[in-house]
């Protein structure tokens, strides 16, 4: 995927940098896999803001992803789509029985491109099979933590996972962030590296671009009063307070993750 450059005739052209989506084949979803996507605005059932800095953004529809596969049945690509809700593009694959479904896109998948999910499946990007039928070394990603659940690890844009060594319960595999972790070997994983990977270098440009996602002004602690956030107020630019969140948990340093989570066993290097 190629990125494209701006030429600056306005000023909020000036340092964009933005895909050209010469990847793309088709530009309208598959309707009977696509539903409405109501917004939130960062609040929860009571009306209370939860996530701060959401809003606004253009409408979008929810595609519907199988981060499954259907076991044992070819299936056919079709075209290589945008996602709004992700940031690599997903395939739109036509299974033997007729089935539609879409998947998350890896590097290297093109339209008559055949893939297939199962034991016996062979090792090229978009085939899925367990741990344990996939050679030690490969570049996977979409891995399942639970087997049968559904892939939930290494699915954003560019990213991709080292299986590392296999034993007789668990395989070792290096993840983006730099964890290696264990993993049921019956789980299943997708051959490849997900597409879109320059997409880290995509520069957006102005402000009102990042309105158009969703996203709402963020304004800094030390701008508001006391009554707002713990940095807030005071003579000057007080710094009176250590860093924290507006709820007053610390943010730098601060280790949140609960030490009583059983997968934490499952954890043999952590993250950098």
């Amino acid at each position: 995927m190629p990125l494209r450059k701006l030429k600056p005739i306005t000023p909020g052209q000036r340092h964009t940098v933005i895909s050209d989506f010469s990847e793309i084949t088709r530009d309208k979803p598959e309707k009977s896999l696509v539903r409405g996507l109501k917004k939130t605005g960062g609040r929860n059932n009571q009306g209370v803001i939860t996530a701060r800095h959401r809003g606004g953004g253009h409408k979008r529809r929810y595609r519907f992803i199988d981060f499954n596969g259907r076991q044992g049945i070819p299936g056919k690509v079709v075209s290589i789509e945008y996602d709004p809700n992700r940031s690599a593009r997903i395939a739109l694959v036509h299974y033997y029985d007729g089935i539609k479904r879409y998947i998350v896109a890896p590097v290297g998948l093109n339209p008559g491109d055949i893939i297939k999910c199962g034991e016996d499946a062979e090792i090229k990007p978009g085939h899925r099979l367990p741990l344990k039928n996939i050679p030690e070394g490969i570049q996977i990603y979409n891995i399942e933590i639970v087997p049968g659940t559904g892939g939930k690890l290494v699915r954003s844009a560019g990213t991709l996972a080292t299986l590392m060594v296999k034993g007789e319960r668990y395989a070792q595999v290096h993840l983006p962030s730099g964890e290696v972790r264990l993993f049921d070997i019956n789980c299943m994983a997708t051959i490849g590296q997900v597409s879109n990977p320059e997409y880290k270098y995509i520069s957006i440009g102005k402000a009102g671009r990042t309105r158009w996602l969703g996203r709402r002004p963020i304004v800094r602690g030390v701008a508001m009063n006391p009554v707002d956030h713990p940095h807030g107020g005071g003579e000057g630019r007080g710094k009176g307070n250590i860093s924290q969140s507006p709820t007053g948990i610390p943010s730098k340093g601060y280790k949140t993750r609960n030490k009583k989570k059983p997968s934490s066993s499952k954890i043999l290097q952590r993250r950098r």
